[in-house]
């Protein structure tokens, strides 16, 4: 599919994106006995399917280029695509892919179609039915992946619904608390966050934000990021992610836009 490749021997399998002098390249890291299987090649249209399977444990990657750059997305594990087209719908949201069932085949993977418009893992479904109050209207707001990366700006956008959490910006001599609580990394609720204060009376003055988990997120106007030609939303539209984290494959995927 026209790019660079390099294989190095690892105790375990990941992918990444790099960059060198030359460019960006794969760099694709197998554990011993790991097998590597390509399982569609759109040279193209610069997709490629890949397979990766040690014993039992398998896992996909859908690997391209979009817009200005190469990817790496882990496809969710309860859908075992073997095509590229397959892959791409296995990352949309449930929503698009209701949506697109009124779009005619060939426009489904294009980054804009009837249903959505994409940018980057971002899926924006057209609300029409929606009415905000002006007073609601955030400005300029960031909207980025759980796990980090590069924060997507939308020029108007409006949250509504989700769960309260309580989010602490924890010392760093606390370090060892944090790590053998994960949980805090997305926020505790108000009971879970009463019973971590009563364990550990400490956390008190740790300083907690609180913020709302799984909000539902509408966006309108201009959709910035680096990596991407800006797009602008006429009217609003909700805003989706990929289905990528529901993979687990998604820890062996180092590159983050």
């Amino acid at each position: 599919m026209g790019a660079r490749a390099k294989m190095v021997d690892d105790s375990r399998v990941t992918l990444d994106v790099k960059s060198d002098r030359a460019g960006e390249y794969f760099e694709i890291r197998l554990a011993p006995g790991t097998e590597l299987v390509p399982l569609e090649v759109k040279a193209a249209d610069r997709h490629l399917l890949l397979l990766t399977r040690d014993g039992e444990e398998k896992a996909r990657f859908l690997c391209g280029h979009d817009e200005r750059s190469w990817f790496v997305a882990a496809i969710p594990e309860s859908e075992p695509v073997s095509t590229v087209a397959g892959a791409m719908d296995a990352l949309k949201p449930e929503l698009v892919r209701e949506r697109q069932r009124s779009v005619p085949t060939k426009l489904r993977q294009k980054r804009r179609n009837p249903a959505s418009i994409r940018q980057g893992e971002w899926f924006f479904v057209p609300a029409p039915y929606l009415s905000v109050d002006s007073l609601l209207v955030l400005r300029n707001e960031p909207f980025t992946r759980s796990d980090g990366g590069t924060a997507h700006m939308a020029e108007e956008a409006y949250r509504r619904g989700g769960e309260t959490v309580h989010l602490p910006q924890v010392p760093r001599r606390n370090a060892e608390l944090v790590n053998s609580n994960p949980e805090l990394a997305n926020g505790l609720t108000d009971k879970e966050h009463a019973a971590f204060l009563k364990a550990h009376p400490e956390a008190r003055y740790w300083g907690w934000n609180v913020m709302r988990r799984n909000p539902e997120m509408f966006a309108r106007g201009r959709i910035t990021h680096r990596d991407h030609k800006t797009l602008v939303l006429r009217g609003w539209h909700q805003v989706l992610m990929n289905t990528e984290p529901r993979a687990k494959a998604r820890a062996q995927v180092v590159f983050l836009d």
